[in-house]
């Protein structure tokens, strides 16, 4: 999809071995600028094809990640080092983007009415915005693409991608299934790069770029929306997380753990819905510590494809910054109630870790810890507990267990995030509304609300003599 120009590549390692998995083009600004003459010059086509066109090709793509679910699995584990688990999982998790657009894309509604005065007749209809600036993380990097890509391409609009420098590889993959799909020539177009400002600022600084999609950091997001401001580009932005669990007196111990387990370690982590701090009720907190503990020993820690639990996390720089986030909270009071035996690899490993005695008040607590690190933290006074987790400028999920359904409800109501999962450790269904409040983001992406952010309204008024 990109020219053959003569360009530099750049390594993408394991982390789990540092190995060396591939090599891919480091384009630049120039790459960046000829995709989007690409993209713009197949859109006219592409938002005039035929919803059931568009869908049939979705649907094929989804029916083709299936049946390449064991060697995208493999792929991911080799370039982002989680889990052949975890990974299976995610491909098939992404492959419903593409299938439940494909559903939607068929389903192109408008409305009908007459004006109050009865003079004329009212036409609302919904387009495409145009060619869409799509940026996605190294952390899922099957499902962060097909989330965004599925909608782009349901509504009609044709796309630019640049995926993460450490994970390129499933996103040109990806792109290859689609083309196997039958998506024609231009309406997708990915870019390798390390150089990630210079790429996406060429594509906000173009007038034929109408839509940024960015997961990501919150700084990153703050920056992307004043570029967004200059030339006032619909945007969509899914940022950085800090989700609470909340464990009340009359959870089930068991559920509760087992949940957790699922919204800390998942992806190792690494993850914007991750579980990022632990309140347990000072009622249950021993027993749930103790059963914690006893789970978290049991998550083995290695290569993906030796088939650990736990891998590596992506890089030594990931690596170093949870540590120094552990280290801190040490010298400030906590104390390390579990760490994991790390294997003989010469990956980024770090250890599952279990943290007690936490203040309310430390940097792991506030800040985003994004590795298999869970600080608990014992609480009693839920108004209390509720506006001390309210006050973040972070708003994206949270998890409340509790056996009174109706109580979990209600405090699911007062906390200020997009997502609370009830009962249960995930969030996340292609079906359902994903996205933050506060500092967490901007839009939603998954469910017709995901459709949306790739449409625009235009009304026709119709006269209509009386």
């Amino acid at each position: 999809m990109i020219d053959q120009i003569t360009t530099p590549t750049f390594a993408v390692e394991d982390p789990a071995t540092l190995e060396v998995v591939g090599h891919v083009r480091d384009l630049g600004p120039a790459h960046a600028r000829a995709a989007v003459d690409r993209a713009a010059a197949a859109f006219p086509s592409w938002s005039r094809a035929a919803p059931r066109r568009r869908a049939d090709i979705l649907r094929r793509a989804y029916e083709l990640m299936l049946r390449d679910r064991d060697e995208l699995a493999t792929l991911i584990s080799r370039e982002n080092g989680k889990s052949v688990l975890d990974a299976t999982g995610e491909v098939v998790y992404a492959a419903e983007f593409f299938r439940w657009y494909s559903e939607e894309a068929v389903r192109a509604d408008g409305e009908y009415g007459i004006s109050p005065a009865g003079e004329a007749r009212t036409i609302v209809t919904r387009r495409p915005v145009g060619v869409a600036a799509l940026v996605t993380p190294w952390n899922f990097p099957a499902a962060m693409a097909t989330r965004k890509i599925g909608p782009a391409l349901a509504a009609g609009c044709t796309a630019v991608v640049k995926p993460a420098a450490l994970t390129p590889l499933t996103m040109l993959a990806i792109a290859e299934i689609l083309g196997e799909a039958g998506l024609p020539e231009g309406v997708l177009e990915v870019v390798t790069t390390r150089s990630s400002g210079a790429v996406v600022s060429a594509w906000m600084a173009d007038d034929r770029v109408r839509k940024i999609s960015f997961t990501g950091s919150t700084e990153v997001g703050r920056t992307l929306l004043h570029q967004a401001a200059d030339r006032i580009v619909n945007a969509s932005m899914e940022l950085g997380g800090n989700a609470p669990v909340i464990v009340t007196e009359d959870a089930d111990v068991a559920a509760a753990v087992e949940g957790t387990l699922v919204a800390k370690f998942r992806n190792g982590g690494q993850a914007c819905t991750a579980a990022n701090r632990v309140y347990v009720h000072a009622d249950i907190a021993r027993p749930f510590l103790d059963a914690f503990v006893a789970a978290v020993d049991k998550l083995t820690v290695g290569p993906a494809l030796d088939g650990a639990v736990i891998g590596p996390l992506v890089s030594a720089n990931e690596r170093q910054r949870v540590s120094d986030a552990v280290e801190l909270a040490v010298r400030n009071g906590a104390r390390v109630a579990y760490a994991a035996e790390l294997p003989a690899a010469p990956g980024h490993f770090y250890p599952p870790t279990v943290l007690v005695g936490v203040a309310r008040d430390s940097t792991i607590v506030s800040e985003e810890i994004f590795g298999p690190v869970a600080p608990i933290l014992e609480w009693t006074d839920e108004d209390d507990l509720l506006d001390h987790l309210n006050d973040s400028e972070l708003g994206l999920a949270a998890y409340v267990f509790a056996g009174d359904l109706a109580r979990a409800i209600r405090i699911a109501e007062r906390l200020e995030v997009g997502m609370v999962g009830i009962n249960r450790g995930m969030v996340s269904d292609p079906s359902a509304p994903f996205g933050g409040v506060k500092q967490s983001g901007l839009g939603r992406e998954g469910s017709r609300d995901g459709l949306r952010e790739y449409q625009e309204t235009q009304y026709l008024s119709v006269d209509w003599p009386t």
